[in-house]
């Protein structure tokens, strides 16, 4: 059984100082980990974001949930993966998605494949960074990538790499996550818009979806890291509450219908029993929460960090 873990996740910071002091709070209150997403808009570019914020801490861990495969190319991917994690101390956790965002598609003037087109590219570049990132000159020929004699020139300081993180909601996604990553990402699922699917995140959705990785892991399962991504969360007398963002509340209010876990809200008593009983039933042990949760959050990560 894994030890809880808790990460914050924030894009943006008004300058450079206020990100640090981001950071550096984070790593006050307890937080194992500050992660950003990877789309185009409004948000900082995340290696510079990211070394910024491990140059301001000690302990904190940084990382992205998730990279989206189809604009990152596996070997300049790597190297600057390879790069962060020699100039964080080994600091660093590699997250991989195929890629859901359409805004993003449109911007760089790709075509947003279908889904089972973009986790083909995925499944063909994670092995690629793998051995990139574990030292390995990479010379390969396959039907999306070509290396020629391919290396990242930078030793990464985690053996044999950086732990691979892989968000997955659908069920392809999740087996290839249970068989290719020390960290499988739960999200619940979003459409071809953007739109999440509601009855994808629901608690019994979740343990169906445990239930596959599990069965696609076989005995690698107890090794692997289970994340959930919270929508939005609140303790109840912490400064915080399901109506602090009205945004994170109309867009997940759907959600409470079907009991979901990408939302947590109550007591701190409430909350720790129920993430207990969460860890022990499903085996999730590691939870993102929103930046503007992170405060209110922290009786919680202080009750539970590290146990």
């Amino acid at each position: 059984m894994h030890p809880f873990r808790f990460a914050v996740q924030q894009g943006s910071a008004p300058s450079g100082e206020a990100w640090a002091e981001l950071a550096r709070r984070a790593e006050s209150i307890g937080y194992d980990v500050l992660v950003m997403p990877d789309h185009l808009g409004h948000q900082l570019s995340p290696f510079a974001a990211l070394a910024t914020a491990a140059a301001a801490t000690t302990r904190l861990r940084v990382g992205v949930f998730v990279f989206a495969n189809d604009y990152r190319h596996p070997l300049i991917l790597a190297r600057e993966a390879a790069t962060l994690d020699l100039l964080s101390g080994g600091r660093f956790e590699m997250g991989l998605g195929a890629g859901w965002m359409t805004s993003d598609y449109r911007q760089l003037g790709m075509v947003y494949d279908p889904a089972p087109r973009r986790i083909d590219r995925l499944q063909e570049a994670i092995p690629l960074v793998k051995r990139l990132l574990a030292g390995e000159t990479v010379t390969y020929s396959g039907e999306h990538y070509q290396l020629d004699r391919a290396a990242t020139g930078v030793v990464p300081v985690q053996k044999p790499r950086p732990p691979l993180a892989i968000g997955a909601g659908g069920p392809r996604m999740l087996k290839l996550a249970a068989r290719e990553a020390e960290i499988v990402g739960l999200v619940p699922g979003f459409d071809a818009h953007g739109r999440i699917r509601v009855r994808q995140a629901g608690e019994k959705a979740t343990a169906e979806k445990i239930a596959l990785i599990r069965q696609a892991a076989g005995d690698r399962f107890e090794q692997l890291e289970i994340n959930l991504w919270l929508g939005d969360a609140g303790l109840v007398g912490s400064g915080n509450s399901p109506l602090a963002s009205a945004w994170a509340a109309l867009r997940w209010a759907p959600t409470a219908i079907y009991g979901s876990p990408y939302t947590l809200y109550g007591t701190l008593h409430a909350v720790r029993e129920k993430l207990l009983r969460r860890r022990d039933r499903l085996g999730i042990s590691y939870y993102t929460m929103p930046a503007h949760a992170m405060e209110s959050m922290a009786p919680l990560v202080e009750a539970l960090a590290g146990k």
